[in-house]
């Protein structure tokens, strides 16, 4: 079958999606289920990276303003990480914020992350904020 990024669309998809989110963005800090979502999941655009039927990757596209997009909730299954599924959801993301009218992509990388992003011709802007007061974030941009 291979690779197929999408939203969510059953009950179960959804679960995994934000299960995905919880074990990979807030369990490893110590914080509560429900902690992975947030009020703008319900207008925000959802994707899912699939491979042979496994949820490998997800990622959330936030409209953030006149033509720029935010991504955020990026998550990559710890069992895959390096090999390009992360690359590729942002691929699609990037691509939909195009489609949706966005000419600049934003999102705040964590510490760790911000290497990978700059892999993907991100550039830091500033450091932002502390999550939970202990994981720096840092505010990074890119032109589509």
């Amino acid at each position: 079958m291979g690779i197929l990024i999408k939203s969510p669309e059953t009950e179960k998809e959804w679960e995994d999606y934000f299960d995905l989110r919880y074990r990979i963005l807030r369990k490893p800090l110590g914080k509560a289920r429900g902690t992975e979502r947030d009020e703008g999941d319900s207008f925000a655009l959802h994707f899912a990276l699939y491979m042979d039927d496994a949820l490998l990757a997800v990622a959330r596209l936030d409209n953030s303003g006149y033509e720029k997009a935010q991504v955020r909730f990026v998550a990559v299954d710890d069992s895959v990480h390096g090999k390009g599924y992360g690359r590729k959801i942002m691929q699609a993301t990037e691509i939909a914020a195009k489609e949706h009218g966005s000419s600049s992509m934003i999102l705040h990388a964590r510490d760790y992350a911000v290497e990978f992003y700059l892999r993907l011709g991100y550039s830091v802007i500033s450091p932002s904020h502390k999550l939970f007061g202990v994981l720096q974030h840092f505010l990074m941009e890119k032109k589509l």
